[in-house]
This record gives C-alpha cells, structure tokens and sequence, in this order.
C-alpha cells in the first residue's frame, strides 16, 4: 500500500487531496473517499456487477467489518479460497476492515474488558480478543485493516476513557506481533472520546508505531457538533501528513465536510444503506460552486438533501429522482415507480434506491474533490451550509435530532 498527497487546500494540514494505491490495481483510489459499507462483503443490496458499475475513478473502495465473519464460514474455510476477494470475486475491489459496523457489528463499551472489545452481533454479544480478531484478518486478506479499538461513547467517566486509550494502544502492538506481514497494512485505531487531553495523547501513541495509516474511531457516539472540530483537530495535528487517514461515524454530508476540512482522507459509514432502508433518495445539487445549492421546490417537503419516497405526493410524479443524474435508476426508473415498488414491499425499490444514493454520494465526494484541487473548498463548505440555512429559514421541517443542519465547519 502506498498513499501520496497530491494537493493541499491552504497549505500544510487542512483539506487534501490524495491517491491511494492498494491491492494489484496501478490506479489509485483518489481521496478524500467514500468507503461503501458492506454486508460480508458487499453492499446490502447491491451485486457484485452493480457494484463494478458505480462510478468510482478507480478500485472500488468497500467496507468490511471482521466481526461480521465470526458466524459463516471459518476463518481457515475463507483462507483456503484465497481470502475475500476470491470467495466474492471482486478482484477490481480494494477491502478496508476495521471491527466497527453501524448495520450489523455495534461496539459495546459496558461489556468490552482488558482481554478483548466487545460487539453486538445478530448472534449476540461477544468478547473479541486481539487473536481472534487477527485470525479473522489473516484469512480475509483485505488489502489494509485498523486494528482492534475499544471505542466508548463521549459520556464516559474519565477513568474508562483513559482505560480505552491504554487499551486500544496495547491491542495494536498486539496485532502487530500477530500479524504475519509484520504490520504492512495496519491502520493504528485512535481513541479517546470526548477528551481533547486523551484523543492527542492516543494519537500521539499510536503515530510512534510501525502503522501504515490511522483509523479515527469513536466518533459519532455522542459529541456534539460544535466539539468535534477540536477533537478531530487534536488527533489530525498530532499525525504525520504523509501517511492516510480514516475515520468512521461521520455520516451526513455536514459531518463528512468536517472530517474533510480536518485533514481526512477515507470516511466509511452505514447513511447509504440506512437512508436505503428508509426509502429516501439524496436530491441535492452536485454543481455547489457554480449556481444555487438548494432547489426551492423542495422547500415544502421536508429536509432538502433527501426525499422520501413513501410520501403521496410521488404517486403519479413522472420524473426522475434528480434531472441529469447519470445513474440507471434515474435513466430508466420514475419517482412514481419506486413509490409503487415501496409500498407493495418489492425489494426491487431498496436495490433502484441503493444505485442512486450511492451514485449521488460517490459524486458528491467528486465534487469535494474537485473544489479542493483549484482552492475552493472553503467557498463550497460555505455555499453548502448556507444552503441549508435558507432552507430552514423558509420551512420548519421536523428534523431529527442528529441532522441538525446548524452545523460548524471549519476550514483552512
């Protein structure tokens, strides 16, 4: 694996642009990337031939939880194929592990002690210790992986947030004594909570150790929004610039403007498959620098990023989920039909959902992308927000109380 930063928004630290060279494949993964999450190994709902289809500039990045693969197929059954790229033949994919997983894999710090972390799991809670972790790892073979993490909420005692730092610190020198490549594609987890003091400190640890990236975890467990510029700000300026860096529980396009502007390059999160599940469509321009943010035709139907589709108001609306969009959704599906497919309980509608919102988000970090690369990425942050802004100021949607759009983001 080898990263290279590429362009710099502003100078040293801040929004970057970078490449990501991983697994066999000569083009990189361009950041900062959306990591897509998986379901043991694939998107929810999504084959492997729609998932070659989406349209990444080059690898397709995925998600995989290892805790995921404690029930199926064991782990030297998975070896003995050649490891997951194999078993699902996605040879054009490059596989990112790290244990925590919003969908299926959710860490539970109450139970969690000094021998191992502790998951939630369809087939109950269970005590995950650096071995089995790592014997998991070596038969998956991903490409590059965060070592275990004991991720706590931000409310904790003081005393248990320092215990997981300690915690997360030891397990990683403990995979990498496990680790049959001697640590060639380990990301350092990063923990730490709500503490500024903690957060620096396990950066500081872990940035001493022979790791190939960072995987920032913890997040999205209960800091608010006006923190979490500090606390990302003390992990990223105690990292080198060289090396890259992951993050997860940053979900909303605000959220993943925050991490940018930090100095992020990979966030992967679980809003695709959630807002799949929920029947919403993402609708938001993609164009930000060059015209209105926000349509206000969509001002009187709830939040202006999304749309739900379950609404009445979709029954007979003949156009596409958003004019222009590229995707096979868009090109051949209309509004009216996914409403129709939603509420006669087709799974056809989750699957012509699932191409378009990843579709949409994949170009939304394009346009993050771009802006970065000429400088402006402060003036998208600013168009983005202030969209927003205006949408509120002239609709009172009901918002739920983790997309609150009033949102600081802070760039160089």
């Amino acid at each position: 694996m080898r990263f290279a930063v590429n362009h710099r928004c502003g100078g040293i630290g801040g929004a970057r642009v970078g490449a990501l060279f991983a697994g066999n494949s000569p083009i990189p993964v361009e950041t900062p990337a959306l990591l897509l999450s998986t379901m043991k190994g694939l998107p929810a709902f999504l084959s492997r031939d729609l998932v070659a289809n989406l349209p990444f500039p080059g690898p397709h990045p995925l998600h995989i939880s290892p805790i995921d693969f404690l029930h199926g197929p064991t782990p030297s059954i998975i070896s003995s194929i050649g490891g997951l790229n194999q078993m699902l033949a996605l040879q054009n994919c490059v596989f990112v592990a790290s244990a925590r997983d919003s969908i299926e894999s959710l860490p539970e710090s109450v139970a969690a002690n000094k021998l191992g972390a502790s998951f939630e799991t369809p087939g109950g809670r269970r005590l995950v210790k650096p071995s089995d972790y790592m014997e998991i790892i070596s038969s998956l073979m991903p490409d590059f992986w965060a070592s275990l993490a004991d991720e706590v909420p931000a409310r904790v005692s003081e005393k248990r947030n320092k215990a997981s730092v300690d915690r997360t610190v030891r397990w990683l020198d403990d995979c990498i004594a496990l680790d049959k490549t001697g640590g060639s594609n380990i990301f350092g987890a990063i923990v730490g909570g709500a503490s500024v003091e903690e957060r620096k400190r396990c950066a500081t640890e872990v940035a001493k150790k022979n790791v190939r990236g960072f995987y920032i975890g913890g997040f999205g467990l209960g800091e608010s929004m006006e923190e979490r510029p500090s606390l990302l700000n003390a992990v990223v300026d105690s990292l080198p610039e060289e090396k890259p860096r992951q993050i997860s529980g940053l979900a909303l396009p605000e959220e993943v403007l925050q991490g940018v502007a930090a100095g992020i390059d990979l966030f992967d999160s679980t809003y695709i498959y959630h807002l799949t599940l929920g029947g919403l469509a993402l609708v938001f321009p993609l164009d930000i620098l060059e015209g209105e943010i926000f349509s206000t035709q969509l001002h009187n139907f709830g939040d202006v990023t999304k749309i739900n589709l379950r609404a009445t108001i979709y029954r007979k609306d003949t156009s596409p989920l958003v004019d222009n969009c590229s995707c096979y959704t868009c090109q051949n599906h209309t509004r009216a039909y996914i409403n129709h497919l939603l509420n006669v309980h087709e799974m056809l509608a989750q699957i012509l959902l699932e191409i378009h919102n990843s579709h949409h988000y994949l170009g939304f970090f394009r346009s993050i992308r771009e802006a970065i690369k000429i400088d402006k990425f402060d003036l998208f942050c600013r168009k983005f927000i202030e969209g927003r802004r205006a949408h509120l100021t002239s609709s009172q949607p009901c918002y739920d109380v983790h997309e609150s759009p009033f949102l600081s983001v802070q760039t160089n």
